[in-house]
């Protein structure tokens, strides 16, 4: 072959060599793919300009993720994947090829993430690693207008959220012990343990509807507590279990937080709202958006360096 494949073009390869129904890692689906599509020795080992990854890891990652969010394919365990009957069937019924917009309406229900996308196959053809890899025609209608701090800026929130999208896939796979204490980790990441301060989850078998504590004091003072729960998209929190919660903080505090993986009903927030004690809602979206600004279950895969003259050295 003469040219590699963009990540749509490697869906079907990585779907073909799944067919079989056993179990991959990751690492040998790479190698597997790149042999069925004959790559050669130096697109193999061709690096992006940030020399971390190469190309071609980095392309069929994003092929794996695409089609796991839509359920293709599923990980029964870490970095390990296996097909399933929709994956099947995307492969009969694309054989020769499958983008983006083909994937879409295969979306879960309630995946709000799917609805925010363009739909159109170009939305991350231009990696930000890879200036190289986009045919013009594939990009944005918008991108040849935008000022080149502005491309990159666009490129990372993209990023971002793919990598949102992963985080909330991986915390509602974890069991409500792993959350409930990831969200009490992010809670003191953000500052709210205060100078000496800390964070605990309570009992899973008597919580009293309380799963977190966080001690803004070293005598423990001021305290805010947590409600987490780690329900689907499609599983919204309503208004009974809101107000739960705040009968459970009575007498306690006059703060609280709660937090899903999922949304909240128009009734829940009418609630909180004029809830006494106050309460804080932190949605699914909400959460993801903090867990990478406050670096929680996230870390920097590479750092940018953008530079402009330095007008002072010309005078």
């Amino acid at each position: 072959m003469t040219g590699m494949p963009t990540w749509e073009g490697f869906m079907i390869p990585v779907l073909s060599i799944l067919s079989n129904g056993d179990e991959k890692t990751t690492r040998e689906i790479r190698n597997s793919v790149s042999d069925l599509v004959g790559l050669t020795d130096d697109q193999r080992t061709e690096m992006l300009p940030s020399g971390r990854v190469t190309r071609t890891a980095d392309r069929i990652s994003w092929a794996i993720h695409f089609l796991n969010r839509v359920e293709a394919i599923q990980r029964p365990r870490r970095a390990t994947y296996v097909i399933t009957e929709r994956g099947m069937a995307l492969l009969s019924s694309h054989p020769d090829g499958l983008t983006e917009h083909e994937l879409k309406p295969h979306a879960k229900s309630g995946d709000e993430w799917w609805e925010k996308r363009s739909g159109g196959s170009s939305s991350i053809h231009a990696e930000l690693d890879d200036p190289q890899s986009t045919n013009v025609d594939e990009i944005d209608n918008d991108v040849s207008v935008l000022a080149p701090h502005e491309q990159v800026e666009q490129g990372v929130a993209r990023i971002h959220e793919e990598v949102a999208s992963e985080l909330l896939s991986r915390l509602v796979e974890q069991d409500p012990a792993f959350f409930e204490g990831a969200v009490v980790t992010l809670l003191l990441a953000m500052g709210y343990g205060g100078v000496g301060g800390r964070g605990a989850t309570t009992d899973l078998t008597n919580d009293g509807g309380i799963d977190g504590v966080i001690d803004q004091d070293v005598l423990g003072l001021g305290k805010v507590y947590v409600q987490a729960k780690r329900y689907s998209p499609a599983n919204p929190v309503r208004r009974p279990e809101v107000q739960a919660f705040v009968g459970a903080l009575s007498g306690k505090t006059d703060r609280g937080v709660f937090i899903t993986t999922s949304r909240f009903s128009t009734g829940a927030r009418e609630y909180a709202y004029a809830a006494q004690p106050s309460i804080v809602l932190i949605d699914g979206q909400r959460l993801t958006e903090l867990m990478i600004e406050y670096g929680v279950g996230v870390q920097v895969q590479r750092t940018y360096r953008v530079v402009e003259i330095d007008e002072d050295f010309f005078t």
